[in-house]
C-alpha cells in the first residue's frame, strides 16, 4: 500500500488521568490519527494483547503499573510500534532509562500539544519507513523467487503461457545431455535459450562455443568447425583447433544452422555419429564430448524438400525442439521486457530515469515488434539514452514505431462515436486485459491506474 492510500496510523493513549488521556486523543484525532484509550498500564497492556498499534503514547507515573512496565510490554507485543513517555517528573535520568529501555522520546507534563504532533509525526515516519523497508525486501525475496520458479533462466524473461511452456521444456531437458533445435524468428533470443540451456546443465563448468553458420563460407566454416592442420590450403601458416575440439566436455552452438553449406552438413554429421573430429589436412581423429545445441529461423523440414538440408541430420538435430514465440504472440510480456531493459541500461548509462509513462507503456504494448525482443531492447536503449526527463514518454518512443503504430492505425479496437464513456471505459479495460492475457498488475500499469481501482472497474463492469 502507498502513502496515499494508507489507513490512519492508531495511537494507544495510556494514562490514569483519563481526562488527559481523552484531551490527548482528541487532539491527535483532529490530525488524523485514530486513537485508543486505557485507563492504566495493565489496561493499557490488555489492550496491546488484543489490538495492533504504530505508537504507544503513555505516562510515565500511573497508580497500577508504571510507564516503564508499559514500554518493556510493548517490546514483547509491539515489537514495531514506537513508544513516547510523558512524564511530570522529567529528569535526565528518567529520559536515559526511558531511551535504554526502547522509548522514541518523552515529553514532560504539561505536554505541550505542538512538540506532541512533531515528535509524534516523527516517530510514525519512522515506523512507516521501516515497515516499509522491510516489505521491499519480502518483495524482493518473492519476486526472486518468482523469477525463479516463473521464468527459470537468468536473462529470458517471460510469464506468458506460451514462455512459461518454453521454460518447462527447458527445465526438464537442460540437465541431460539431449540435443535441442531452437525455433524462432529473428531477435527472438535463441542464443540466450542456448546459453541457458548450457548453464543449467552438468557441463556449466566447461566452454560455451557458438559458431554463426551464416556468417561464413564454406571453407571458413569447416576450419572454424573442424580445425586445420598447417599448409591444409593457402594461408593455413599453422595449425588451428577447430571450435568442435575446443566444445570438448561443453557444448557447441551452431546458430543459424539452416544456413550452413551441405558439404559441411555431412561433415558435422559423422562427428555426431562417430564422436571424432579431424582437421582439414590431416589423418588422425580426435574423440571429443560435446553437447550440441542448434538453433535457425528457418523451416528445415522446407529445406529437407528443397534438398537444402539432409534429412538424416534434422533428425539427429531434433532429438528435443524448442520453439520460441515471436513477441507479438505475447504481448503480455512487454511490460515485463520493459521494466527490465529500463532499469539494465539506466545502469549501464548512468542515465537519471525511473520509467516509462502509462501512455508510451501502451504504445509500446501495441507494437508488433517483427524485430522481436532485440527491436524492443534497442528501442528501450535509445528512449533512455534521449529521454528529456526522469519519466519517459510518447515524445521518447522512436519515429520507427510511432510511424508504424499510426501506419496500422492502433485504436484499440474502439470506434469512440456514439458510445458512453462507461462503453468505451469497459471496452478499454476489456482489450488490455486480453492483451496482457489476463495479468491484471501489467494491465493496471498499461491504463496508468491502481490495482484496487483496476479490480474495483472489473467487478463493476462484471469482467
Amino acid at each position: 500500500m502507498n502513502a496515499v492510500e494508507r489507513e490512519p496510523a492508531r495511537i494507544l493513549v495510556v494514562d490514569d488521568d483519563e481526562a488527559h488521556a481523552e484531551a490527548l486523543a482528541d487532539a491527535l484525532e483532529m490530525d488524523g490519527y485514530r486513537c485508543d484509550v486505557a485507563d492504566g498500564g495493565a489496561s493499557g497492556v490488555e489492550r496491546m494483547r488484543t489490538s495492533t498499534y504504530d505508537a504507544v503514547l503513555t505516562d510515565l507515573v500511573m497508580t497500577d503499573r508504571s510507564g516503564l512496565d508499559v514500554l518493556k510490554e510493548s517490546k514483547q507485543l509491539l515489537p514495531d510500534a514506537v513508544v513516547l513517555l510523558i512524564t511530570g517528573h522529567a529528569s535526565v535520568e528518567t529520559a536515559v532509562d526511558a531511551m535504554r529501555h526502547g522509548a522514541e522520546d518523552y515529553l514532560p507534563k504539561p505536554v505541550n500539544i505542538s512538540e506532541l504532533r512533531a515528535k509524534l509525526t516523527k516517530a510514525i515516519e519512522k515506523v512507516r519507513l521501516r515497515a516499509d523497508n522491510q516489505e521491499l525486501m519480502r518483495q524482493n525475496q518473492e519476486l526472486r523467487r518468482q523469477l525463479d520458479k516463473r521464468f527459470g533462466f537468468e536473462g529470458i524473461l517471460g510469464h506468458s503461457p506460451q514462455m512459461l511452456r518454453v521454460f518447462e521444456v527447458l527445465g526438464q531437458v537442460a540437465p541431460t545431455a539431449a540435443t535441442v533445435l531452437i525455433l524462432g524468428e529473428s531477435g527472438t533470443g535463441k542464443e540466450l535459450v542456448a546459453a541457458a540451456v548450457h548453464q543449467n546443465s552438468p557441463r556449466a563448468g566447461q566452454n560455451f562455443v557458438a559458431v554463426n553458420c551464416a556468417a561464413m563460407s564454406e571453407g571458413l566454416i569447416e576450419s572454424e568447425l573442424f580445425g586445420h592442420k598447417k599448409g591444409a590450403f593457402t594461408g593455413a601458416v599453422a595449425d588451428k583447433e577447430g571450435r568442435i575440439a575446443f566444445a570438448d566436455g561443453g557444448t557447441l552452438f551452431l546458430d543459424e544452422v539452416g544456413d550452413m553449406p551441405l558439404p559441411t552438413q555431412a561433415k558435422l554429421l559423422r562427428v555426431l555419429e562417430t564422436r571424432e573430429v579431424m582437421q582439414v589436412g590431416g589423418n588422425e581423429a580426435r574423440k571429443v564430448d560435446i553437447r550440441l545445441v542448434a538453433a535457425t529461423n528457418r523451416d528445415l523440414r522446407e529445406m529437407v524438400a528443397a534438398g537444402e538440408f539432409r534429412e538424416d541430420l534434422l533428425f539427429r538435430l531434433q532429438v528435443v525442439t524448442v520453439n520460441l514465440p515471436p513477441l507479438r504472440d505475447r504481448a503480455g510480456d512487454v511490460p515485463l521486457l520493459i521494466d527490465h531493459f529500463v532499469s539494465h541500461f539506466r545502469e549501464a548509462h548512468g542515465r537519471p530515469v525511473t520509467g516509462v509513462t502509462p501512455e508510451a507503456r501502451a504504445l509500446l504494448v501495441r507494437h508488433d515488434w517483427p524485430g522481436n525482443v532485440r527491436e524492443l531492447r534497442n528501442a528501450i536503449e535509445n528512449m533512455v539514452l534521449l529521454a528529456r526527463g526522469d519519466t519517459m514518454t510518447v515524445d521518447d518512443v522512436p519515429e520507427s514505431i510511432l510511424g508504424a503504430s499510426s501506419r496500422t492505425g492502433h485504436s484499440g479496437g474502439m470506434e469512440l462515436a456514439g458510445r458512453s464513456l462507461a462503453e468505451v471505459e469497459r471496452a478499454l479495460i476489456a482489450s488490455n486485459l486480453e492483451l496482457m492475457e489476463g495479468n491484471r498488475q501489467q494491465t493496471a500499469q498499461v491504463l496508468g491506474m491502481g490495482e484496487r481501482t483496476l479490480y474495483r472497474k472489473i467487478k463493476e463492469y462484471g469482467l
